[in-house]
């Protein structure tokens, strides 16, 4: 049985470890785990912050609230001293050099006696003279024991059937205590009890999480596997791994599946995978801009990838679909470094991960990515999105003329499968939409066949104008490091690779 946080605490606590900083937004729940820790050690608990001064374990001590003046109080512990000091927001305080010293002096002194500071904090970052001296942990997230008593605490949460009390605290894994509470609350008030529409209120707060992340966005899903065409192998990968996600293969031993790599011809359908993963398996998809994580300031970078990592496990379980990864080594060694130690914080985060945050990462330039990140551990499997065959072309055309009310049945589907070879699911469900504006425009008559096959004659492919880099990356997957995305033909591969290498694309 896994220790919990509080005999965590207690175990750095008899180990001696004189500075334990604790990165979290929830102070109160942080300083009930320390009051448990210190209750089940016997030792005293004394609590300070700027605004009270010292004072015990929520009773007022009256004693000086200035930082140093505390901190000098610290050193002249006696060695049999076993008081536990637990200093609220200190991080504001141990910017002054004068503090800074203090603390590292306080701490180091300790280690000869049996007194242990700990600092609550919403920043990870501890200054450089402090890190030989402080263990640094994460709060964890409330679990599911946690969310149910919150909710049976709450005024009509405990009259419900113990199976909606389940939905609810699932679609709440994630939140803060703080957080879940005013989701319950909302959707207690809302709905004078617990049902299905009352979810919503705990998925919104879900979503509003999101807004102080500058680097994350949630994205709005409505795709099925019926609106995604052609990636036979992919889609039947997929169901595979939904089945992983059940409570069955949990008990029968399956881990759940970590994520999946999409490499490809820019436009077959890498951001659609994305948004059919999310759908299929029924959780959020949060799009992490790899890009944004960069800021000028010395730490920000690393600060924001680590406060998009806590939103991503904040919403978990969740579909965290990182775009263009490619895009984290753009900086190179023009940037200080920060590029790769951005990028190594997303590769170590990917590996040691527990949440169940999947992850699908896109990348259109495979040139640009380190080997180490597609090794197995990091993704369950590597796939490689290559041009549409010829029965694929035909399904995108059926797809895309479908979303748009019309009868595929009414089309040439097959000849314009044909005329369309090199194309990708981008292009043709362009060609459908310019054909449906030329008819339009003429009266607003029906599109036909014809229409579409003059729009295709207009539009020169990604595989005729970027011929070479299309090529490499198909020799890339050549050499066995992917597999195919799809069902493919030998005839059709065939076809496709000569049409290619003669530009005969209409």
């Amino acid at each position: 049985m896994s220790e919990t946080f509080d005999q965590e605490l207690g175990r750095y606590f008899n180990a001696r470890f004189t500075l334990v900083v604790i990165v979290t937004d929830e102070e109160d729940r942080a300083a009930d785990y320390v009051a448990a820790a210190c209750a089940a050690n016997n030792r005293e608990l004394l609590e300070w912050d700027l605004a009270i001064g010292l004072r015990k374990h929520s009773e007022v001590r009256g004693s000086s609230h200035d930082p140093n003046t505390l901190l000098e109080d610290i050193i002249g512990l006696n060695a049999n001293d076993r008081r536990v000091y637990l200093l609220r927001d200190f991080h504001d305080a141990w910017k002054a050099d004068g503090t800074k010293r203090l603390l590292r002096t306080a701490a180091q002194t300790l280690k000869t006696k049996a007194g242990v500071i700990v600092v609550t904090t919403p920043i990870s970052a501890v200054p450089i003279e402090l890190r030989e001296e402080a263990v640094v942990v994460d709060l964890p997230l409330p679990d599911a024991s946690e969310l149910g008593s919150l909710l049976e605490s709450l005024p009509k949460g405990k009259d419900a059937e113990p199976a909606m009390q389940q939905r609810y605290v699932r679609a709440a894994l994630g939140l803060t205590v703080v957080q879940a509470r005013r989701a319950f609350g909302e959707a207690l008030v809302a709905r004078n009890g617990l049902d299905d529409e009352g979810i919503r209120y705990v998925t919104q707060r879900k979503r509003d999480v999101l807004r102080e992340s500058e680097a994350l966005e949630f994205i709005s899903i409505d795709e099925s596997p019926d609106n995604v065409g052609g990636l036979d192998v992919l889609k039947t990968w997929l169901r595979r791994r939904e089945r992983a996600l059940s409570k069955e293969a949990e008990t029968y031993g399956l881990p759940r599946p970590k994520g999946v790599a999409l490499i490809g011809v820019p436009g077959t359908g890498k951001s659609l995978t994305a948004k059919l993963v999310s759908s299929m398996w029924r959780m959020p998809l949060l799009r992490l801009d790899v890009g944004a994580l960069f800021g000028s300031l010395v730490g920000e970078s690393e600060e924001r990838l680590r406060r998009a990592i806590h939103l991503a496990e904040t919403i978990a379980p969740c579909v965290l679909w990182i775009d263009e990864i490619e895009k984290g080594l753009a900086g190179g060694d023009l940037d200080g470094g920060t590029s790769q130690r951005v990028f190594s914080s997303i590769l170590s985060w990917m590996q040691e991960k527990t949440a169940p945050v999947f992850i699908i990462a896109t990348a259109n330039d495979v040139s640009r990515l380190p080997p180490e990140l597609l090794r197995r551990g990091r993704f369950d499997e590597t796939f490689f999105l290559d041009l549409p065959t010829q029965s694929e072309r035909e399904e995108i055309l059926r797809v895309h003329l479908r979303r748009r009310k019309r009868n595929p049945e009414n089309f040439d589907i097959e000849l314009l499968a044909k005329r369309t070879e090199g194309y990708v699911g981008a292009e043709l469900e362009q060609c459908v939409i310019d054909a449906m504006y030329q008819a339009f425009e003429e009266g607003q008559r029906e599109v036909g066949t014809d229409d579409i096959i003059h729009a295709i004659e207009a539009v020169i492919p990604l595989s005729h104008a970027q011929r070479e880099r299309i090529e490499g990356l198909r020799s890339w997957l050549e050499t066995g490091r992917a597999r195919s995305a799809s069902f493919v033909e030998k005839e059709e591969a065939k076809a496709n690779s000569v049409n290619i290498e003669f530009g005969t694309y209409l």
